[in-house]
């Protein structure tokens, strides 16, 4: 746990510093707050902003904040002298994704508020946002895992954090992308949300299936790129 809490406190602290990742925990909730509260169109869906810049943000911010982080700090040796003050990769690994995951927490708690979700809804929205935040982690550490450096994440991160974030909103206007895009979790949560969290069964399947797959890249990223 001092591991952990070592880098998780280290990562707090640069967050300032690195308006880069500040940015990408903070854009998409003011967009939804400033849209939310300055737009009404006839026939729009109720919350509508708020719901699709929370699957955007899902599809985004977690992504690229945590390829970034660690391919950053690979290139800068950051990495290589914690793990020669005892920090193991695990450790290392934790607390940065800890630190990703209760940012972009906030963030969904501040979609929350404006899709004004209370009691069982609101409860079911937030699991559904730490679940695919969890997700995208676990895929931007696969890429920061692989990346020799910065640049070369984020020629990694950009298509793939475009794939995952933007589809959802295509998929409003496109059958073919909505077909193509059920098989990613943030079109599945993208499901979830704008039908209030009913017939969850398949969205659970295929939410499971995206986790396997992103556990099973993850350990191979990690086992393949000298970070056991």
């Amino acid at each position: 746990m001092n591991g952990i809490s070592t880098v998780f406190l280290k990562q707090v602290k640069e967050t300032l510093k690195n308006k880069a990742i500040m940015i990408q925990f903070v854009m998409f909730p003011l967009l939804a707050v400033i849209m939310e509260n300055s737009i009404r169109i006839d026939e729009m869906p109720e919350h509508f902003f708020a719901k699709l810049f929370a699957v955007m943000f899902i599809g985004m911010a977690p992504l690229t904040c945590m390829s970034s982080v660690i391919s950053e700090e690979k290139e800068k040796n950051t990495l290589r002298v914690l793990m020669m003050s005892n920090v193991k990769p695990v450790q290392y690994l934790l607390g940065i994704g800890s630190y990703v995951w209760i940012m972009c927490m906030i963030g969904a708690a501040v979609f929350a508020v404006l899709g004004e979700y209370k009691g069982a809804d609101l409860a079911g929205f937030m699991l559904v946002m730490a679940v695919g935040i969890i997700l995208s982690i676990l895929v931007g550490a696969v890429i920061g895992i692989i990346s020799k450096n910065q640049m070369s994440a984020t020629s990694v991160t950009v298509p793939v954090m475009m794939i995952f974030s933007f589809l959802p909103m295509l998929s409003m206007f496109n059958e073919t992308i909505e077909k193509i895009a059920k098989i990613t979790y943030s079109q599945q949560i993208n499901i979830l949300v704008n039908s209030n969290f009913e017939n969850v069964s398949n969205s659970i399947v295929v939410l499971a299936i995206n986790f396997i797959l992103a556990t099973l890249l993850f350990f191979i990223a990690y086992h393949n790129n000298g970070m056991e």
